[in-house]
């Protein structure tokens, strides 16, 4: 076991993946939040809690980079139950309002609860005394309460990174109080934008009548007495630095003028990158596309829209649909409009590295953001930072967190199609010099608040948490 830190991130995954040979045992995950965090618990002698990625795979702590690891179990059975699941296919559509129907199941509840009680006790056991915990995401929402109950002397945060509903909507969950007070544990609790911040908020009232004000909400203690727990935005971001860098290669920029080549040279690229998820409105994308090519605004030659949609969740029944949805869209599309020397569509169910995708993005003329509900949507942002050529237009959905940032876009809402269809045309058409001046202000709000930004704001509030602790010691 690692010595105990003053800092340990709790989160469904590690911040590794199994590698390729005994040479290589661990590589390091791609990702925002392992790109945000992984410095900061180096920096501190810090410990990270999670799954290692692979069923009934029982390891001890080791470091890696320079981060004690800290693996927790998973059996075939917690998989299926707690992760596949309560996570996926209860929490995971009633929080994106609703747009599958979420399933509930009491053997699902009962073992997110047992996994989350595996997660607070590793994290608890990694924990020096009134060490920093920040726990991420909502497969561990009861993990703040069960770690305050075991270490009343941390320090918690929890991030939310998927969007939190209205309490009409939230209301549905039979553990709907649990996990309220599963939350409620964490000394300071983020949410993507206000309006989640502020759907919690309304939640706690409604359930518990704890009082709530600008943020703070009172919370009663074993003592008989109160604390405070914060609850407000900080919205996520990337590591901004990285795309731009990528985006100037040479080589990179010479793989995005080959990636137009091989689409034909067409006037306009249009560029959806999405997992495969009924949350991200691909569908909603491809009928208004599809549409434009029925009605004669978009022809042979003038527009080929890219659709990267990576695999997700295949062994979900939710999932395995839509991707039978979608790819049947496709062929309708490319079936009716492809010539011998034009596709109108390019789907591509694939994964691909940060270097191509970044190629992706400098090849498209428009980039596609559609969703449906979402918490943030780093693509976006992962668009606009590529794009150090200060051209391309990015469309939008108001529904998704980036809206609230990325002001300059073309924003819309994905289920009026007529609405999309003009947005995308406009995007299309729009004069350089507007390209450029929307880009920049995108661009500049992209590189000031990127990922180091967000976690110093978070971890900032947490310190403050301790301070106003000790000076109360």
């Amino acid at each position: 076991m690692p010595p105990a830190a003053d800092f340990v991130v709790v989160a469904n995954r590690l911040p590794v993946d199994r590698g390729d040979d005994e040479s290589e045992p661990w590589r390091r995950s791609p990702g925002g939040l392992v790109t945000a965090l992984e410095p900061v618990v180096r920096s501190t002698g810090g410990a990270w809690v999670g799954w290692a990625g692979q069923p009934d795979l029982r390891i001890e702590p080791f470091e890696f980079d320079g981060v004690h690891l800290v693996p927790v179990e998973l059996s075939t059975e917690d998989i299926a139950q707690y992760y596949e699941g309560f996570s996926n296919d209860t929490i995971w559509p009633l929080y994106h309002d609703v747009i599958a129907a979420p399933t509930y199941h009491r053997a699902w509840w009962d073992a997110y609860v047992r996994v989350n009680r595996r997660f607070a006790e590793a994290a608890a056991a990694a924990a020096d005394e009134g060490a920093t915990v920040w726990v991420h995401d909502y497969q561990l929402q009861l993990v703040p309460r069960l770690l305050r109950e075991l270490r009343p002397d941390l320090v918690i945060g929890y991030f939310h990174h998927i969007p939190f509903p209205a309490h009409g909507i939230y209301s549905q969950l039979p553990w709907r109080s649990q996990v309220l007070d599963g939350l409620l544990g964490a000394d300071v609790i983020g949410f993507q934008r206000v309006a989640d911040a502020g759907n919690f908020a309304r939640a706690v009232r409604r359930r518990f009548g704890y009082e709530t004000k600008a943020g703070a909400i009172r919370v009663p203690t074993a003592d008989g007495g109160q604390r405070t727990a914060v609850a407000k935005a900080y919205p996520i971001s990337i590591d901004t630095a990285s795309y731009e860098e990528l985006a100037r290669r040479p080589e990179i920029q010479a793989r995005a003028d080959e990636i137009r080549a091989e689409l034909g040279n067409p006037k306009a690229v249009l560029l959806g990158v999405d997992r495969l998820d009924y949350t991200k409105g691909i569908r909603h994308r491809l009928k208004a596309v599809g549409e434009l090519f029925d009605d004669g605004r978009l022809g042979a030659g003038d527009a080929t829209l890219v659709q990267v949609a990576s695999p997700s969740r295949e062994r979900v029944a939710a999932y395995m649909q839509l991707r039978d949805e979608i790819e049947l869209a496709v062929g309708r599309i490319t079936g009716d409009h492809d010539t011998m020397g034009f596709t109108a569509v390019r789907y591509l169910h694939h994964s691909y590295p940060r270097e191509e995708m970044v190629a992706l993005y400098l090849a498209a003329d428009v980039m596609l953001v559609t969703a449906l509900r979402d918490g943030m949507n780093l693509v976006a942002k992962e668009y606009v930072a590529s794009r150090v050529d200060g051209r391309g237009v990015l469309v939008l959905s108001e529904f998704a967190g980036a809206s609230d940032e990325l002001t300059q876009s073309l924003r819309v809402n994905p289920h009026d199609i007529e609405g999309l269809k003009d947005a995308v045309m406009a995007a299309i058409e729009m004069p350089e010099d507007e390209q450029r001046r929307r880009m920049r202000a995108l661009r500049r709000r992209v590189r000031d608040n990127d990922v180091a930004a967000w976690s110093a704001r978070f971890l900032g509030d947490l310190t403050s948490v301790r301070a106003e602790r000790e000076a109360q010691a």
